[in-house]
């Protein structure tokens, strides 16, 4: 067993666990890691490099606790759920009071809140942190979202600082509140992301009947120069404009339309109902995930009712137009939904400093949130991003071109969930007096549920219903 002594654990050599362990290192400190497979710490070691001297491979949880200073600080990344329980079930016996846990994985912030309470009744420190940015982000710098108390991230926010991506000098890591908010923040983020990703693929499937996916791509590759600049359209362009080598077809087309989901956009929509939000353009692309598993139906659904095609499909420029208004109105639902879960949980999420640390490192980086944190850190009447000053110009010179792209889906039946889904939202919002007291009357008139008059105060009236 080593006689060094790491600044900081890890457990769970994967890809990501496996890059971050080598990011800590390459910042400088030095890295205890472990991984239930032993053969994996020998693999880490061994490949290690020109960072070997900073690495102490462990083949126990006992010797990985031996290797670490005090107070120990191990950083979890196992697969969310039970592995994450039973990882901290081993660990345990061979830590002392005040040692730290650090849960860096796509955790359900619920077992984020449980662990925490649980964990700090027995006198050890819990931090759920929120780690976004891919294989590439956890090896040069992801973005960081961390939950707990403050006095705990004190600890190590020296490593995670350093290990962050970096914007303009400033790192993309904040503890943004106690218990589950770091890994709310993060849910919601992936929320963002399935509804980012699915607007990006109806803006593709509106243009792939008149140009070839390179085509495609140099207009994503176009896009991404302007206000719709970001890392989601940066990689469209580069996908679109790869070629498979086996069949020298473009690559895109030789992939099954069936899109996987690992449940962080399920989380999103479900706690968001919990919560009563409906952040419903992160709900459609959920949703046509689901419905994209279902090609079999799809297709006999074909056979039965025909393909769409759009006879006279929209301009470039209003393609563009809306795709910049639905990603507005997308990134502004998570935001309410990131304020309504503060308000509930006493959190105190400072929702600008939420914008500013995924400006880099992660996946919905783009341009946008330079002026999501500005916008946050000045007017935002009723904590909308869309009653912003700033955001409402860019809503009024954008959403007539989504209202034009929607209607000429819908008008050929073409699917355009994300799309339409963000633009009914919109709609609903700008009318004060909306449909839903027909609603309360038939809810009053079937199970006496009572509603509220518009002249008189109070509540629990009751029509006069015929029988």
């Amino acid at each position: 067993m080593s006689t060094r002594k790491a600044r900081i654990g890890l457990v769970g050599l994967g890809v990501m666990g496996a890059n971050l362990s080598l990011n800590i290192a390459d910042n400088g400190f030095d890295i205890a890691v472990y991984n239930r497979s032993t053969d994996k710490v020998d693999d880490f070691v061994a490949d290690a490099g020109a960072l070997v001297d900073r690495v102490i491979g462990c083949k126990s949880p006992e010797e990985l606790a031996a290797s670490l200073q005090s107070p120990r600080a191990i950083i979890l990344m196992v697969k969310a759920g039970e592995a994450v329980d039973k990882t901290i079930e081993t660990l345990l016996p061979h830590l002392d009071e005040g040692d730290m846990i650090i849960d860096a994985g796509n955790a359900d912030f619920n077992d984020t809140r449980r662990r925490e309470a649980d964990l700090s009744a027995k006198g050890f420190a819990f931090i759920g942190m929120g780690v976004s940015g891919g294989e590439e982000g956890a090896r040069h710098g992801p973005s960081i979202m961390v939950g707990g108390p403050e006095g705990h991230y004190a600890v190590i926010q020296d490593v995670i600082e350093a290990i962050a991506a970096d914007y303009q000098g400033t790192p993309c890591a904040a503890h943004l509140g106690p218990d589950g908010a770091g890994h709310f923040v993060k849910t919601v983020h992936n929320g963002i992301e399935y509804a980012d990703m699915q607007l990006i693929a109806e803006v593709y499937g509106c243009l792939r009947d008149r140009m070839t996916p390179s085509e495609i791509g140099q207009v994503f590759a176009d896009w991404n120069d302007g206000p719709l600049n970001g890392y989601l359209v940066e990689i469209t362009a580069k996908v679109l404009g790869a070629t498979d080598t086996g069949t020298d077809q473009p690559m895109v087309d030789v992939i099954v339309d069936a899109a996987g989901q690992k449940g962080t956009g399920r989380w999103t929509v479900i706690e968001a109902l919990k919560l009563g939000q409906s952040p419903s353009t992160i709900e459609a692309a959920v949703a046509a995930r689901s419905w994209s598993a279902q090609r079999d139906a799809r297709a006999h659904a074909q056979d039965l009712f025909g393909a769409a095609t759009m006879d006279t499909p929209p301009s470039l420029a209003d393609l563009h137009d809306a795709l910049l208004a639905a990603r507005i109105l997308a990134y502004g639902q998570g935001m309410t939904l990131l304020n309504a879960a503060s308000d509930e949980f006493d959190w105190d999420l400072d929702l600008a400093r939420v914008a500013e640390i995924w400006r880099a490192g992660c996946i919905i980086r783009s341009t946008l949130l330079d002026d999501i944190a500005a916008a946050f850190r000045g007017e935002t009447p009723h904590g909308q991003l869309a009653f912003a000053p700033a955001f409402v110009t860019r809503l009024q010179d954008t959403v007539p071109a989504l209202r034009r792209v929607v209607g000429a889906g819908t008008a050929a039946g073409v699917a355009m969930p994300a799309l339409a889904n963000a633009l009914a939202w919109f709609d609903t919002m700008r009318h004060a007096r909306g449909t839903a007291n027909v609603i309360q009357a038939q809810r009053d008139f079937f199970g006496a549920h009572g509603f509220e008059r518009l002249d008189r105060d109070g509540t629990g009236f009751h029509g006069d219903w015929p029988a």
